[in-house]
C-alpha cells in the first residue's frame, strides 16, 4: 500500500506516517511465518519514546518467523484523510493495512488512552467485541500496567498478558506457530494459551454481580473438563543482567517526547508509595551492574548518534552502583559531548555533585515530587521524606546555580485536610526564603517555583485501591482553596484536569460492564481523550447514563477489604493481606520502612529474584 504525497503534504507532521527510519527492521514478508502489529494508543511522537515498545519491538524481530511492525494511532487530520480515501490503519514498516496481520498486540499505559484502541481497531476494520471476530480476523491481545486489571477492556481484547513481555512473548509466538499450521479453530489457540503462565483469555471466565452491583464472583469456566487456572500469576524476569536489550534503536526524523537513549537501571521500587500502582506491580526490585549498563549505553550511542543518555527507573537515586555509573559514562561521554540526564531523583538523595555532572538537567530546572504538603500526610502515603530533606536539597541546588524548581503534589489523597492543601502553598513559600537566604536577602527575582497538584486516582494493587476519589466539585473546590493561599508571584500553580481524573479512577477501578461504556463513547466521537482539546466530557456523561452505569459507583464509592474487586483473579506476588495492612497503617500515619532496611513480608519474594529475595536469602 502506498499512502499519496498529496495526503502527507496536507496533514500535520507527515513523518509520523512514513517509516523508514534510521534502524528500522526491514524484512520480506512474504518470507516469516507470523506478522505481529505491536499498535501504541497514541501518536507517534508519544508511542517512539515508549521503552517497553522499543524492547518488544527488537526482541520480537530477533525470531528469523516474525515480522514486527510499528502502529501508531494516526491523529485527527490523519484519519480524516484515511477515510476520505479508503485508507486502513497501516504499519509504518511495510504500510500492509494491521487487519493482514496475524496478531494485533496493544501496550496499555493509560486508562484515557482505551478509545484509541477501539478507535484503531475500527479503521483497521477489526470488529470492536471479540465475540464477533472470526477466522479471518487477527488475534488481538495487550499488555502493560493497565492490562493489571484487564476488565474494562475483556470484551474487546481476546487475550492479557500480565507481566514483564520480555518473559512470556516467545512463549506465545511459539503456540502460534504451532497452531497456524494445525488448522485448528481460533478457540482453540486460545485454550492452549490460557495455561501459559501470565496469560489471560477473558471469555473463558464468568463474573457473577450481587443485586447492589459489587461483584459475586469471579471464576473460570469448565468447557468440556476443561478447567482453566483460577489466578493469573504474572510474569517476570528473575535475572535482570542478562535479560534482552536492544543495541539498536530506531532513530526518529522528528522530535518525540523522549529523544534521547534510555538505561534503564532496574525494575520494581524499594519504597512503597501507597498510591503508586508501579512500586507494586513491578516488585521484586531488580538491578543491571553498572558494567552492563556502560556496555549498553556504548553500543547505543554508536548506533543511534543520540547525544543524550538518561538514566531511567522508578526512583533513580535507590540504584546501587549510581556514583560507579556516573562518573564512567561521564568519563567515557565526555569527548563526543553526550550529555547525562537524572530524572526520577528523591528529595531526601539529591546530591549536587551528581547533578552537576549532569548537564542537561541545568538546561531543564528541578523537579521534586513530596506528594504532600504536610507530614502527616507524607506519613501516611508512606513517601518517607521530610520538609527538612526537601528544602535542604532547594539550597543545594539555589547554591549550585538552579533557580526554577518545580514541585509535585496531589490533591484529594485518603485522610487528606484543607490544612494539608494549605500546607502545600506554605512549603512553597519555604522554598522562595530558602533562595532569599542563598542569595544573601536579594529579591527572588530570577526564582520561578512551580507547584503542580494532580488529583489522587485509586489504582489496582495498592494500599488504596479500596479508597473513593474526591467528587469533582470537591476537587474543584480544593484547587481554588490552594490557588487562593498561593500569594508569592514567584509561584505559579497547574493543576489536572479533575473531570479527566474521575474517568480515570472509573476505568482504573472499573468491571466488565464499564466495557460497553468505553464504546458507547467512542461511537460518540470520544477518542485522544488525554489531549485537552478533544476531551468531551459532555459525551462521557451521556454515555454513561446511556447505559445505566453511575461513574460514581466506581471513583467515589469506597470499597470493603472484603468485597471482590474486578482484579481479585490476578496475581501480583504482593498479598492482599500485605496490602489491607499497609492501608490500615495509613490510617494511622505509620512508615513502611522500604525493602533494603526491612523486608515487610508483602509475598513479592516467592518469585526468588530480586531485593527482597537477597534480603530473606541474608
Amino acid at each position: 500500500m502506498i499512502i499519496d504525497d498529496k495526503i502527507l503534504m496536507n496533514v500535520e507532521k507527515p513523518a509520523r506516517y512514513v517509516g523508514n527510519e534510521w534502524n528500522m527492521v526491514v524484512k520480506d514478508p512474504q518470507k516469516v511465518d507470523i506478522r505481529f502489529a505491536f499498535c501504541f494508543p497514541d501518536i507517534y511522537e508519544v508511542g517512539m519514546s515508549h521503552l517497553g515498545m522499543k524492547i518488544l519491538y527488537h526482541l520480537i524481530n530477533q525470531r528469523e518467523d516474525t515480522y514486527c511492525e510499528r502502529v501508531f494511532a494516526p491523529w485527527i487530520d490523519m484519519e480524516q484523510k484515511m477515510k476520505e480515501n479508503g485508507i486502513p490503519l497501516f504499519s509504518l514498516e511495510s504500510k500492509t493495512p494491521v487487519c493482514s496481520f496475524d496478531i494485533v498486540g496493544f501496550t496499555l499505559q493509560y486508562e484515557m488512552s482505551y478509545t484509541n484502541v477501539i478507535n484503531m481497531l475500527a479503521l483497521a476494520g477489526i470488529p470492536i467485541r471479540s465475540e464477533e471476530r472470526s477466522e479471518k480476523h487477527p488475534f488481538v491481545c495487550a499488555g502493560g500496567p493497565c492490562a493489571y486489571n484487564p476488565e474494562p477492556l475483556a470484551d474487546i481484547i481476546d487475550f492479557f498478558v500480565i507481566g514483564e513481555g520480555e518473559e512470556v512473548i516467545n512463549e506465545i509466538l511459539d503456540v502460534y506457530k504451532q497452531w497456524k499450521k494445525s488448522g485448528a479453530s481460533r478457540d482453540d489457540f486460545l485454550k492452549e494459551i490460557a495455561f501459559i503462565e501470565g496469560v489471560y483469555v477473558p471469555k473463558f471466565y464468568t463474573v457473577e454481580y450481587n443485586n447492589d452491583g459489587t461483584i459475586r464472583k469471579i471464576e473460570p469456566q469448565n468447557m468440556g473438563g476443561t478447567e482453566f487456572p483460577s489466578k493469573i500469576m504474572k510474569r517476570i524476569i528473575k535475572d535482570f543482567e542478562n535479560v534482552y536489550f536492544p543495541d539498536k534503536i530506531i532513530v526518529p526524523y522528528i522530535g518525540i517526547v523522549h529523544d534521547r537513549i534510555m538505561l534503564e537501571l532496574f525494575r520494581g521500587c524499594i519504597r512503597g508509595c501507597r498510591f503508586c500502582q508501579a512500586g507494586f506491580i513491578y516488585r521484586p526490585v531488580r538491578e543491571r551492574s553498572a558494567d552492563k549498563l556502560i556496555e549498553m549505553a556504548r553500543k547505543l550511542e554508536e548506533s543511534t548518534g543520540y547525544e543524550e543518555i538518561s538514566l531511567t527507573s522508578l526512583s533513580t537515586s535507590d540504584y546501587t552502583q549510581l556514583e560507579k555509573l556516573t562518573d564512567s559514562l561521564l568519563e567515557e561521554m565526555r569527548e563526543k559531548k553526550v550529555n547525562l540526564s537524572l530524572p526520577s531523583l528523591r528529595v531526601d538523595s539529591f546530591s549536587l555533585d551528581l547533578m552537576e555532572k549532569a548537564h542537561e538537567v541545568r538546561k531543564s530546572g528541578l523537579t521534586f515530587a513530596p506528594e504532600a504538603g504536610t507530614q502527616r500526610l507524607r506519613d501516611t502515603i508512606n513517601k518517607g521524606v521530610t520538609e527538612e530533606d526537601l528544602l535542604k536539597s532547594v539550597e543545594l541546588a539555589f547554591k549550585g546555580g538552579w533557580n526554577n524548581v518545580k514541585l509535585y503534589f496531589m490533591i484529594g489523597l485518603p485522610t487528606e485536610t484543607y490544612d494539608d492543601i494549605k500546607g502545600i502553598a506554605e512549603l512553597g513559600e519555604k522554598v522562595v526564603d530558602v533562595y532569599r537566604k542563598v542569595n544573601a536577602g536579594k529579591k527572588a527575582k530570577g526564582l520561578k517555583v512551580t507547584i503542580s497538584t494532580s488529583s489522587f486516582v485509586p489504582k489496582p494493587f495498592t494500599p488504596f485501591q479500596w479508597e473513593a476519589q474526591d467528587p469533582i466539585d470537591v476537587l474543584r473546590e480544593k484547587q481554588q482553596y490552594l490557588k487562593k493561599n498561593i500569594r508569592i508571584r514567584q509561584i505559579e500553580y497547574n493543576w489536572h484536569d479533575p473531570e479527566l481524573s474521575f474517568l480515570e479512577a472509573v476505568f482504573a477501578k472499573g468491571d466488565r460492564k464499564t466495557g460497553e461504556v468505553l464504546i458507547k463513547a467512542w461511537e460518540k466521537g470520544c477518542k485522544f481523550d488525554s489531549w485537552g482539546e478533544q476531551f468531551k466530557f459532555d459525551k462521557w456523561l451521556q454515555a454513561f447514563e446511556e447505559c445505566g452505569i453511575d461513574p460514581g459507583f466506581y471513583a467515589n464509592r469506597k470499597a470493603g477489604y472484603d468485597e471482590i474487586l474486578p482484579w481479585d483473579h490476578i496475581d501480583t506476588g504482593v498479598s492482599k493481606r500485605f496490602l489491607v495492612e499497609e492501608n490500615k497503617r495509613a490510617y494511622r500515619a505509620e512508615v513502611t520502612p522500604n525493602c533494603r532496611v526491612n523486608c515487610s513480608g508483602c509475598g513479592a519474594a516467592s518469585f526468588g529474584g530480586g531485593v527482597c529475595f537477597e534480603y530473606n536469602k541474608g
